[in-house]
């Protein structure tokens, strides 16, 4: 039986909140421990048969395939196979195992095994883009509306806010927060001031069709809509004074289900998911 030892181990500084490390991504770091890892122990790039990343949370598309960009930009070949590897908090230490298994079947004589997470920066990140940019602009234009007694929110979610997002878990959380906030809206101030909440599920964007976008964002493609056809929709929903702005009238179905019942829906994601990780190889994003 073979034998696996380790001959190099790597880790990155452990910043602070905000500190130094915050404008670094995942990608980058995990590319500079993959490097030099490799430069420690003493071998050439070229013989690594094998790479493994644990990795959860995705917080921009090069994230999506972490390990590959990790291999690639650390200096090995890129015909070396890579992975991301998802076991939530046991993440990292998976990748471990799943290198050295790869090493025990004989499918690599040298295999990195390394695990990454988005920092609290990230989630910050994220957290304002998709949620406080909604608190930012009601308190921006709400003091003028409630002082003439009328006004119109329109918030930008997603079906994501609705439903859940598979992948990655600062895009669902922020999205059902940005719903949560448009509601809150309307019972509050309403109606003399309305509100509708557009979710739309797939639309053709750069962000859907970006050329490293994800099994998971890709699965979108096939019942995505044009920007044109989710703004008729808009004009259709304002003029009917409707709360929620559902592009693709799927999603009221899905959510009628959860609603019903969440175990059977939270099976049927999970469906979803194994679907995706099978048809791309192990990774989601």
């Amino acid at each position: 039986m073979r034998e696996v030892v380790v001959v190099s181990a790597v880790r990155t500084a452990i910043g602070t909140f905000g500190g130094s490390l915050k404008d670094v991504p995942p990608t980058q770091l995990a590319a500079l421990v993959v490097r030099e890892a490799v430069r420690r122990a003493g071998v050439d790039p070229a013989q690594v048969g094998h790479v493994a990343f644990g990795h959860v949370i995705n917080t921009e598309p090069r994230d999506m395939y972490l390990s590959r960009v990790a291999a690639i930009e650390g200096g090995l070949s890129q015909d070396v196979p890579a992975m991301n590897v998802n076991r939530l908090c046991g993440s990292g230490l998976q990748a471990i195992v799943s290198a050295s298994q790869s090493i025990l079947l004989g499918d690599a004589d040298i295999a990195i095994g390394g695990g990454a997470e988005a920092p609290d920066s990230e989630w910050q990140r994220i957290w304002d883009i998709n949620f406080m940019s909604h608190v930012w602009a009601a308190r921006h234009v709400l003091p003028q509306m409630l002082a003439r007694g009328d006004g119109y929110l329109l918030s930008t979610a997603s079906a994501a806010g609705l439903l859940s997002s598979i992948g990655s878990a600062p895009y669902a959380v922020t999205k059902h927060a940005a719903v949560a906030f448009a509601e809150w809206l309307s019972i509050t101030h309403g109606p003399a001031i309305k509100v509708s909440c557009l979710c739309p599920q797939g639309v053709f964007t750069n962000m859907l069709m970006h050329p490293e976008a994800g099994p998971a964002t890709a699965a979108l493609r096939p019942e995505a809509i044009s920007p044109e056809e989710v703004a008729d929709f808009v004009i259709r929903g304002l003029a009917e004074e409707k709360f929620l702005i559902l592009p693709h009238p799927i999603v009221a179905e899905y959510v009628q289900r959860k609603a019903t019942d969440r175990d059977r829906w939270i099976a049927g994601m999970r469906k979803i998911q194994a679907k995706i990780l099978a048809a791309s190889g192990g990774t989601l994003m």
